[in-house]
């Protein structure tokens, strides 16, 4: 396991966790993208993955931290949603084969240098039915700075998703964050506020 996500979700250091699910997920369910049964991977504490739950959809969240696994867990319990939380690594989920009609990464995929990529899109790719849909959000190479995660280009999501994928497109987007975990971490490097931070919102279909 890597250890920096166990430790960041124990301390609480975790910026991303913004206690409510991400704006873009919530415009897809409404426009009827995310649907059947859907996977979260690398689902944190589990708010996006709780929201799509509570519209009355199949959903198991996977993470690889068990801090962050346990969190969702309680969460579900305390708000009487039906959804599953496993610890499971997104690289490798063939427990999972042909499980899934949708999947949804909030900011899973640019944690991973190029192997990790490669794993990752091997796995995703066996979980999602023929025809199955998959949301990712990422860190974009147009935010400034250097705060963060590694960018990513357009250019390396259609490298990445190449091969057994169509891309239907990609697109500005930005991630919410929680802005007093930065302020704790002293990272202010515009000035200002961090949040929101520049994403790309990619929608794709597994062939």
């Amino acid at each position: 396991m890597d250890e920096r996500f166990q430790t960041a979700y124990v301390e609480g250091s975790t910026p991303w966790d913004i206690g409510a699910p991400q704006s873009a997920f919530i415009d897809l369910f409404r426009d009827g993208e995310i649907r059947g049964r859907v996977v979260d991977v690398g689902c944190g504490t589990g708010e996006n993955a709780l929201y799509l739950a509570e519209q009355g959809l199949d959903v198991t969240g996977v993470d690889l931290a068990p801090a962050a696994i346990e969190r969702a867990q309680h969460k579900a319990t305390e708000r009487g949603v039906v959804a599953r939380f496993e610890v499971a690594d997104v690289l490798d989920l063939h427990a999972f084969a042909g499980a899934f009609d949708s999947g949804i990464d909030s900011g899973c995929f640019h944690v991973f240098d190029d192997d990790g990529r490669a794993r990752y899109v091997r796995s995703l790719h066996g979980v999602l039915h023929p025809g199955g849909r998959l949301f990712i959000m990422t860190f974009s190479d147009r935010q400034p700075g250097s705060w963060g995660p590694r960018r990513v280009t357009q250019a390396e999501l259609r490298d990445a998703f190449r091969d057994g994928w169509r891309i239907d497109g990609i697109e500005p987007a930005t991630f919410d964050i929680n802005p007093e975990v930065i302020s704790r971490a002293g990272v202010d490097e515009r000035g200002g506020s961090l949040a929101p931070i520049e994403a790309w919102l990619t929608r794709l279909t597994r062939i």
